[in-house]
C-alpha cells in the first residue's frame, strides 16, 4: 500500500510542482508581501532590502558550485571508476540499489553535505548496471541520503555556535561559544543519526516502485545527447602529435603533481594544527588537490572540470534570489517577528518542537541553515535562555544546544519539500537523461512526514 501511495504522490504532484526557479520567484513575491503587511517598511524599502540581501551569499553560492564541480571531476577519473565498480558490485537488485545508495550516501553526508555529488555518481552507475531500477525514485534516494548531514561534520549551525566571535556573541545574546560536544556530540544527535540509518533505508525499500510503474534510465535517455568519450580518451584525441611543447605541457604529470602535493601538504598541516576542523573551504581545496592527482595531467583535469561545470547554472543564478529573500526577512524584521511570535509563551517542553517547526517553515524561504539561523537564531536563543534560567550553567547550555539542533533538524527535513537543493543532484543524475525536479518530488512526501514526525518524537523525549 505504501508503495502505491508513493507512486500516486509522484504521479499527481508532477502536475503541480513547477521548476525550482518558479519556486524561488513565488517565494520572493510571497515573502515580500508578508513583510509589507507585517512591518512598517514601504515597497521601496523592501526592494532595497531584497537588493542588499541578493549579494549576501555569493561566497556560499560559489562554494556550492566548487564543491559540486570538484567532487564530480574526481568522480570522472579512472580511479573513481574502479572504486565505483567495486561498490556497485554489492547491489544486484533494484531494492538493494536503493538501500546501498541511502546507506553509502548517508555516510558520505556525515562527512560533508557536498559529498552528495559522489553519491549521485555511484547511483548513476548502479542504474546502468542493474535492471529494473526506477531512475526518478533513485534520484529521490540520492537526495534523501543527504539528511544526516545536519548531524555530521559540516553541520552549519553547530559549527557557527562553536566559532569564536560569532554573531550571537557579538550581539550579546550568548556570552561564549557552545562546544560541538553539546550539539553534534549529544545523545540527541546520536539518536537522530541512528534513526536515519535504521529507519529511512527500510522505509524507502518498502516504498520502491514495482512492475509497470518502474521507469528505468534507458526509458528516460535523451536521444539527442551524444555519447562522450572518457576523459583520458578525449585528452588523447586532442594531441597534435610530434612531441610539441604544448602537448608536453598539456599532458605532462610533473607540474600538476607538484602543485597537487603542495596543496595536500597544506591540507595535512591544517588538520595537524587545528584538529579535525572540516569546513567547505578546506574540503574544496582537498578536492582540487585530489582531482589534480587522479587525473594526472592538466589536459585531463581541464576536460573533467569542463564537464563537471556544465550543469551548475541553476545554482549560479538561483541562489542570489534566495539570498534576496533572506535579506527581506532579516532587514525588514519579518524573521524576528516570526520567531518571536512562535516562541512567545513557550516552555522547556514546547520550545524544542516550536524551534523545529520554525526551522522547517523558514527553510522554504531561506534554504541555508547558516542563513536561517542568522534570521531566527537570536530570538529562539533568547527564548531558550529565558525558559531555562532556573537551570545550572551546563544544563542551560545543553538546552540552548538542543534548540539549535531542533532548528537544524527542522531545516533539513523540509529540504525534502524544497526543490532548490535538487540542483546539486540533477546536474550529475540528469546528464543525458530527460528528468526534472517535478519527476522526483512526489517520492519525497512520505519520507518527509516520517522524518519530521520521528525527529519531533526525539525532541519531545530527549
Amino acid at each position: 500500500m505504501l508503495s502505491s501511495l508513493g507512486t500516486l504522490f509522484s504521479t499527481r504532484l508532477r502536475r503541480w510542482i513547477p521548476e525550482p526557479f518558479v519556486f524561488a520567484l513565488v517565494l520572493t513575491v510571497l515573502v515580500g508581501a508578508l513583510a509589507w503587511s507585517a512591518t512598517d517598511h514601504s515597497v521601496v524599502e523592501l526592494t532595497g532590502h531584497w537588493y542588499d540581501g541578493f549579494w549576501m551569499l555569493l561566497e556560499f553560492g560559489m562554494q556550492m558550485v566548487l564543491i559540486l564541480s570538484t567532487g564530480f571531476a574526481i568522480a570522472l577519473s579512472p580511479l573513481a571508476a574502479r572504486l565505483i565498480d567495486r561498490v556497485a558490485g554489492l547491489a544486484r537488485t533494484p531494492g538493494a540499489v536503493y538501500v546501498l545508495v541511502l546507506v553509502v550516501g548517508g555516510v558520505f553526508s556525515l562527512v560533508s553535505w557536498g559529498w552528495v555529488v559522489l553519491t549521485a555518481v555511484l547511483a548513476r552507475e548502479l542504474a546502468r548496471r542493474v535492471d529494473g531500477v526506477d531512475y526518478a525514485y533513485l534520484v529521490a534516494c540520492v537526495y534523501i541520503s543527504g539528511q544526516p548531514w545536519v548531524g555530521g561534520l559540516s553541520s552549519s549551525i553547530p559549527l557557527l555556535l562553536n566559532t569564536d566571535g560569532n554573531f550571537l556573541i557579538e550581539s550579546g545574546v550568548l556570552e561564549a561559544t557552545i562546544a560541538a560536544s553539546w550539539t553534534l556530540g549529544s545523545a540527541l544527535n546520536a539518536a537522530y543519526v541512528a534513526m536515519y540509518f535504521l529507519v529511512v533505508p527500510a522505509l524507502m525499500w518498502v516504498l520502491r516502485p514495482r512492475g509497470e510503474h518502474v521507469r528505468p534510465v534507458e526509458e528516460l535517455a535523451d536521444e539527442g545527447a551524444r555519447d562522450e568519450l572518457a576523459v583520458d580518451e578525449e585528452a588523447r584525441s586532442l594531441r597534435l602529435g610530434g612531441g610539441s611543447l604544448s602537448d608536453r605541457l598539456n599532458n605532462g604529470f610533473v607540474l600538476q603533481a607538484a602543485v597537487a602535493l603542495l596543496a595536500l601538504a597544506w591540507v595535512v598541516r591544517h588538520f595537524a594544527v587545528n584538529g579535525f576542523d572540516l569546513d567547505l573551504n578546506i574540503m574544496i581545496f582537498a578536492f582540487f588537490a585530489i582531482g589534480l592527482l587522479v587525473h594526472r595531467t592538466p589536459m585531463r583535469y581541464g576536460l573533467a572540470m569542463k564537464r563537471a561545470c556544465a550543469n551548475v547554472s541553476g545554482i549560479v543564478f538561483q541562489y542570489p534570489f534566495y539570498a534576496g529573500i533572506m535579506g527581506l526577512m532579516m532587514f525588514s524584521g519579518l524573521g524576528a517577528l516570526v520567531s518571536d511570535g512562535l516562541a512567545g509563551g513557550a516552555t522547556m517542553a514546547t520550545l524544542p518542537l516550536i524551534a523545529q517547526f520554525a526551522g522547517a517553515v523558514v527553510n522554504f524561504a531561506i534554504p541555508s541553515a547558516g542563513g536561517e539561523w542568522a534570521v531566527i537564531g537570536p530570538s529562539l536563543t533568547e527564548a531558550a535562555l529565558n525558559v531555562s534560567a532556573h537551570l545550572s550553567p551546563d544544563e542551560q547550555q545543553a538546552f540552548v544546544a538542543k534548540i539549535a539542533m531542533a532548528v537544524a533538524y527542522g531545516e533539513t527535513s523540509t529540504n525534502l519539500l524544497q526543490p532548490f537543493f535538487l540542483l546539486i543532484v540533477l546536474p550529475v543524475m540528469g546528464a543525458g537523461v530527460l528528468i526534472q525536479a517535478r519527476d522526483v518530488m512526489g517520492y519525497l512526501v512520505i519520507p518527509f512526514v516520517a522524518v519530521y514526525a520521528m525527529t519531533a518524537g526525539l525532541l519531545a523525549i530527549g
